[in-house]
């Protein structure tokens, strides 16, 4: 096996979203090609209502995937096709906007004042651009659980791990997105496809990734002499982007760790990005906004 060495490791930035909602965003709006196929990032987690009551109400998106997964509070949701709901604590939803739609994403707390949860954008290829935009919500008790014998448990939305199955299905990128807790001291070896692109972003507890061959020799806490990785530690909040390799290994801190650790096959396609649409083209990025203005963006 090839451990997938730390690329990048970074903090979650603060930022403010829709109609005012606080929020630290891991990556988006820059540079693509390091988490291709996916955009951007965003962690809502927040204990104080008036921090994101305001939601984010109706805008547009073309051309990617929202994934929405929520830890605590509710999420309520409907769009310009009919299409109405709300997903909880648990649930997931997967939205492929294609061709085009508007929607409204609207966060109420729970008893405890608690909206906690994540977004994730993915680009959809070319080929699906302009496809049917369609809905893949999922129930918490959809998401199957596989629980390893040192307590270890993943929770599998999408893509095969550990000889289960997330319940996502006929997303082009084939991405594996699932979110892990190891309890404290343990270390766990993750596989990952080698042909993928991939990312953990922790948000409890803490640990270490194990990573490249220190080229210096400068031992890190948690090495033994003659051992040649490097343990790169993270905390809440951390983004770690990793390099090429089969499996990602990771070293659970004294109060144990949890993190989404979410791959996926880069489409390598040139990206026009502005806002809430993403095309290839700045041609087809115009378009868009121009159907924007004339009133014909659905269809």
């Amino acid at each position: 096996m090839s451990i997938r060495p730390v690329k990048h490791i970074s903090e979650a930035q603060h930022t403010l979203e829709g109609a005012g909602v606080n929020l630290h965003r891991a990556f988006g709006f820059g540079k693509t090609k390091d988490f291709d196929p996916f955009l951007l990032f965003d962690d809502f987690r927040n204990d104080k209502p008036e921090d994101y009551l305001a939601g984010f109400p109706w805008h547009p998106h073309r051309g990617i995937e929202t994934v929405t997964y929520v830890l605590a509070g509710t999420v309520a949701h409907g769009d310009s096709i009919g299409n109405s709901g709300t997903i909880s604590a648990g649930d997931v939803q997967w939205m492929t906007s294609g061709r085009g739609i508007f929607h409204r994403e609207m966060p109420q707390g729970d008893e405890q004042g608690r909206m906690h949860g994540f977004q994730l954008w993915a680009n959809l290829p070319a080929s699906l651009k302009m496809s049917e935009p369609r809905y893949q919500e999922m129930k918490a008790s959809d998401i199957p659980t596989v629980t390893d014998d040192d307590g270890t448990h993943v929770r599998l939305v999408s893509g095969s791990f550990w000889g289960q199955r997330g319940p996502v299905e006929g997303i082009a990128a084939d991405p594996v997105y699932i979110d892990v807790s190891i309890p404290a001291g343990s270390t766990k070896h993750l596989p990952v496809e080698t042909d993928s692109h991939a990312f953990a972003y922790v948000f409890e507890g803490s640990g270490n990734f194990r990573s490249a061959s220190d080229p210096q020799g400068v031992m890190t806490e948690g090495t033994n002499p003659g051992d040649e990785a490097v343990l790169v530690p993270a905390g809440n909040r951390s983004l770690v982007l990793f390099d090429s390799g089969d499996e990602v290994v990771v070293t659970a801190g004294e109060q144990g760790i949890r993190f989404l650790l979410v791959s996926g096959r880069p489409l390598r396609e040139p990206v026009a990005w502005h806002g809430p649409i993403v095309m290839n083209r700045p041609e087809e990025l115009r378009q868009a906004y121009q159907e924007l203005q004339d009133g014909t963006f659905i269809r």
